[in-house]
């Protein structure tokens, strides 16, 4: 693996679940999470920031904690504004508490100020993130209904306005370092005809940005073959790096845990079995696709909470972990060989 392709994991539960106890292994030696993963190969590592959230994780005071850590380790560090109080993904964009209300002026400043005073905050303690998304899987808009250009208000009226918005935190990230990489980051790598649609319409309204960001999870996304399809396309129609910023694969389908997202064999990618080869199978064959984007524009991936054990029952985000038949960890917290896929050579 080229040293500047990213290896990457998105570990944002991580804090929460050391609170809770949880422990990391390697062949029977408790370890730091994140030496583990630099050990193994991973040089990057990614966390969301939410804005105010109820449970009081994931917020800019626990993001500091991590940040010191991860730039202690020497890894390189993404930040990813959802600009919210919980999730935001396709499905939910739902503006912060306290940004409710805000005229359309007023909320476009406070995504300015937010991604500024945050970002301002990580620089002083020396710790400021080498990447930055503007946005979570925004495929559908942001900060709703204000940003929102889906369904109904898919007209160019709104794009506009959502446009705006992404180009004041884009506008924040570059006041505070013209150097950080900032990345537009979408949920359909497998679907080309919706990836270039929002990507035409962002160089339309002259969003300028550096990397193009997707998420690719098969039982949503398509096939492997659609992601290939989709990343030679992207490269080529527009020249920036892409970054495969989400994905994961089962290691087990018992759910003995709990229930999970995906604990059915028809959810399962042709040829891929839910055991510990299967996913280091996927896993090996989805960077070899990424890799071998043309000009060279696949710039890296992230897997998506690869740590998130089953550490307590109730979580800061409001319900139980339906994530940790997905992880790069058993339930006990004893690493998976998929982890080894990533070591350097």
């Amino acid at each position: 693996m080229k040293q500047s392709f990213i290896a990457g994991m998105d570990v944002s539960f991580l804090d929460e679940i050391e609170q809770a106890g949880g422990a990391f292994y390697e062949a029977g030696v408790r370890k730091d999470c994140l030496e583990i993963m630099k050990d193994n190969g991973v040089n990057s590592i990614r966390l969301r920031l939410w804005n105010e959230p109820p449970g009081g994780m994931c917020n800019l005071e626990r993001t500091l904690v991590m940040a010191k850590r991860i730039k202690e380790k020497g890894l390189h560090f993404l930040l990813d504004f959802h600009y919210s109080d919980v999730w935001a993904d396709p499905a939910h964009q739902t503006k912060p508490k306290a940004w409710e209300g805000l005229t359309f002026d007023r909320l476009s400043q406070a995504v300015y100020n937010f991604t500024k005073e945050s970002l301002e905050k990580l620089k002083a303690q020396g710790t400021l993130p080498d990447m930055v998304q503007v946005g979570n899987e925004i495929t559908p808009g942001m900060l709703w209904d204000d940003g929102k250009v889906d369904g109904q208000l898919d007209t160019d009226a709104q794009w506009e306005r959502f446009a705006a918005l992404v180009k004041q935190g884009i506008a924040a990230v570059r006041h505070v370092d013209p150097s950080i990489n900032v990345m537009i980051h979408i949920d359909r790598g497998g679907d080309n005809a919706s990836s270039r649609k929002f990507y035409d319409r962002f160089e339309r309204h002259g969003v300028e940005f550096d990397t193009i960001g997707l998420s690719f999870y098969p039982w949503w996304h398509g096939t492997l073959d659609d992601l290939r399809n989709n990343l030679h396309d992207l490269a080529e129609r527009y020249g920036k790096e892409i970054i495969v910023v989400e994905t994961a694969y089962p290691w087990t389908l018992d759910t003995s845990e709990g229930r999970f997202i995906v604990e059915q064999e028809e959810q399962l990618h042709v040829g891929y079995p839910a055991t510990p080869s299967g996913q280091t199978q996927y896993l090996a064959d989805f960077v070899k696709i990424i890799q071998e984007t043309p000009g060279g524009l696949g710039a890296g991936f992230y897997y998506w909470e690869p740590c998130w054990i089953p550490a307590k029952k109730e979580w800061s985000v409001g319900h139980e972990n339906n994530w940790a038949n997905l992880t790069m960890f058993d339930f006990k917290g004893n690493k998976l060989e998929s982890l080894e896929l990533f070591r350097s050579s």
